[in-house]
């Protein structure tokens, strides 16, 4: 897993409350368990004016004009501001995939759906609460300059806004310590391999009968 330490970047925007995870990936793209591929499918039905289909190859596809992050002023967008509750819906984890994939590192919202919000941190993006003021004035920000850039900083949780003015945000520190240090559930545990290693060999001549062939 990709880690966070600290990141600038340009905002984009995702100016709608409720966005559900079939809405960041629609459901028919996940019939893959593959962790890559999902990135050109990102806000698939917001982001084309076609119905996309998984094998169907994304280039010629006729784009929104009107869907904010195909605008050339937020190309690169690695930072997403949105509304509450984002990620709301069903627990795919393939949205938290589509949007790393797509080069977002980070978003900032007033709410966000609880298991959506650990998939995150699972996955190599930082979520993070802000209250509803101060997304607000990010949004009016991010509308007035093209090419808004915000700078987050996970070790000291603060994010720096191109006015100077900072903004602090909590964060568990398990997760913190996690995203710091790129480790993923499968990471976490192979931290401990020596030790699983000893216990089972322990286990083994304990009660050899359970590994007779």
């Amino acid at each position: 897993m990709k880690s966070f330490t600290t990141h600038s970047g340009i905002v984009g925007p995702m100016d709608r409350v409720n966005v559900d995870t079939d809405l960041i990936i629609p459901k028919q793209f996940l019939k893959s368990i593959q962790r890559s591929g999902f990135g050109p499918n990102l806000f698939d039905e917001l982001r084309y004016l076609d119905k996309g289909e998984p094998g169907k190859p994304n280039e010629g596809r006729p784009l929104n004009p009107e869907f904010p992050l195909n605008f050339p002023r937020y190309q690169n967008t690695s930072v997403l501001l949105a509304r509450d509750n984002f990620g709301c819906g069903s627990s795919r984890e393939h949205a938290p995939w589509a949007l790393d994939e797509f080069g977002i590192r980070s978003i900032i919202a007033p709410s966000f759906a609880d298991i959506f919000y650990n998939n995150c941190f699972k996955n190599g993006i930082l979520p993070i609460v802000l209250s509803a003021e101060d997304v607000d004035t990010l949004f009016k920000e991010m509308y007035d300059n093209e090419g808004y850039q915000l700078t987050i900083d996970l070790p000291e949780q603060t994010i720096t806004a191109p006015s100077g003015k900072v903004y602090m945000f909590e964060v568990d520190a398990f997760r913190k310590h996690c995203l710091l240090n790129g480790l993923d559930d499968i990471e976490l545990t192979l931290q401990e391999a020596d030790s699983i290693k000893a216990f089972e060999e322990k286990h083994k001549n304990a009660a050899p009968w359970l590994f007779a062939s």
